[in-house]
């Protein structure tokens, strides 16, 4: 079921409430009105009872019927009552009708009462009435008075009607302002949807906030950082495709040539062999730069990712992992690994896969860069975790462009990609780390640092 929109979920909501709001008002003005309209029509019957009560009924005569009428006209002030809806009965004490209104009052039945209001069933219609009735001033006679209890609904019903006609009335008018105001305050929701739908694809300028209403600025304010968001992710992977396709131009040129050269060698087994070493090589560097691509892909997702679901590190199993791992490389180059472990690093939750990646490439670059029997040495201190080697010293003027990616100094022979500690940079940002890269003690130091 397709659900309504807010805007016509508003207007039927003020719709219920208001007619809510006047049927409850209607029911307690109807109920009140009545009760009000009893207690007046009986004062109007007790004080016509007095008088008809201090009236001479001994002499009284069926030919006095006339002046009966007469008085009953006389206690109709305003001329507007119905006749039928009020009536009067006299008796005396043996319950026998001395006289009567000539209308209703002649069906008035006395059971004995004396005083008080009873209600009866009178009339061809047997529709219910209300009796009062008293004694005469001289106690000789009973005297009813009597009103039509539909009289007083309809009576009641006029009154709420003349009452709630014009609040009707002005509640309409509300209603028709409320609905406009509804649709008119959402008309800048409207717009920005019709931007949204018109926009070019490309187009990720920000969305215009002036004249809008306070409560949709944060929306638009939204809106606008996150094309903010995806401006700068495209702008990255744009930068990121285009130096990937440059980077991999050059291997992949240098295997096509090597895989010519090795055609033309022909029987030159020698030229064949060198040939076909250099093609491992090759193939070694473009392999190893799409491994570097696809992890620093990786990292990029992850940095993004708003659930980055940290564990507790272990940094013993950590460091004695990455260690393990190049193990034959350092042996290949009688490198010696040594770990110094003062006390843990302060990160104490993270993504262990993420720091193993990160020691993974120090150490790498440590044993690929290095001279042969050089040393690295691993500390761990409280707020620093630095991975050293001997033997190489970089330039001044080249340290801060290392973490560039793809960049790498000039006159290396070492097969690379640069993108090692563009990769470890990352990681180390990701834990609100920092790395700070110097020559120091006849070689180089990468240190990350606890901020």
């Amino acid at each position: 079921m397709k659900k309504l929109s807010l805007q016509l979920r508003l207007i039927i909501f003020f719709i219920l409430i208001s007619g809510s709001v006047f049927l409850t008002a209607g029911i307690l003005s109807w109920y009140e009105g009545r009760e009000k309209l009893d207690e007046f029509f009986d004062t109007y019957q007790m004080l016509m009872g007095r008088k008809l009560s201090s009236l001479d009924w001994q002499n009284f005569s069926p030919e006095s019927q006339n002046k009966i009428d007469k008085l009953i006209k006389d206690l109709d002030d305003d001329g507007e009552e119905d006749d039928d809806a009020l009536g009067f009965a006299v008796f005396n004490l043996q319950g026998k009708m001395l006289f009567h209104d000539g209308n209703e009052g002649k069906f008035f039945q006395y059971n004995g009462y004396k005083s008080g209001f009873n209600k009866q069933k009178i009339g061809e219609d047997n529709e219910p009435w209300r009796i009062f009735w008293i004694e005469s001033i001289d106690k000789q006679y009973i005297i009813a008075i009597g009103q039509e209890l539909d009289f007083r609904e309809d009576a009641a019903f006029d009154l709420v009607e003349d009452t709630l006609f014009p609040w009707a009335a002005g509640l309409t008018i509300l209603l028709l302002a409320a609905v406009y105001m509804v649709s008119r305050e959402f008309r800048p929701l409207k717009k920005i949807a019709q931007d949204l739908r018109e926009r070019n694809s490309n187009d990720l300028s920000p969305l215009e906030h002036e004249n809008m209403p306070p409560e949709i600025r944060p929306l638009i304010d939204s809106l606008n950082n996150l094309f903010i968001k995806i401006k700068e992710t495209l702008k990255r992977e744009r930068s990121f495709i285009s130096d990937s396709a440059h980077e991999l131009r050059s291997p992949l040129t240098a295997l096509k040539v090597q895989l010519e050269v090795a055609e033309l060698a022909g029987d030159d087994a020698k030229m064949r062999q060198e040939t076909l070493q250099k093609l491992s090589l090759g193939i070694e560097r473009a392999s190893r730069l799409v491994e570097q691509l696809l992890e620093l892909s990786r990292l990029e997702a992850y940095k993004e990712s708003s659930n980055h679901n940290f564990k507790t590190l272990n940094w013993q199993e950590i460091i004695e992992s990455a260690i393990k791992e190049q193990e034959i490389a350092a042996k290949n180059q009688n490198i010696n690994i040594e770990y110094n472990h003062q006390t843990d690093f302060a990160v104490k939750e993270g993504a262990p896969l993420l720091w193993s990646l990160l020691l993974r490439n120090l150490l790498d670059n440590a044993i690929r860069y290095s001279p042969f029997g050089a040393k690295i040495k691993i500390t761990m201190k409280q707020d620093e975790l630095s991975v050293y080697n001997s033997g190489v010293m970089v330039e001044e003027t080249l340290i801060p462009r290392l973490k560039e990616r793809f960049f790498r100094p000039p006159g290396q022979a070492q097969n690379g990609s640069g993108l090692g500690l563009s990769i470890v940079e990352r990681i180390a940002r990701l834990h609100h780390c920092q790395i700070k890269l110097q020559n120091q003690d006849n070689g180089f130091c990468v240190s990350i640092i606890h901020l």
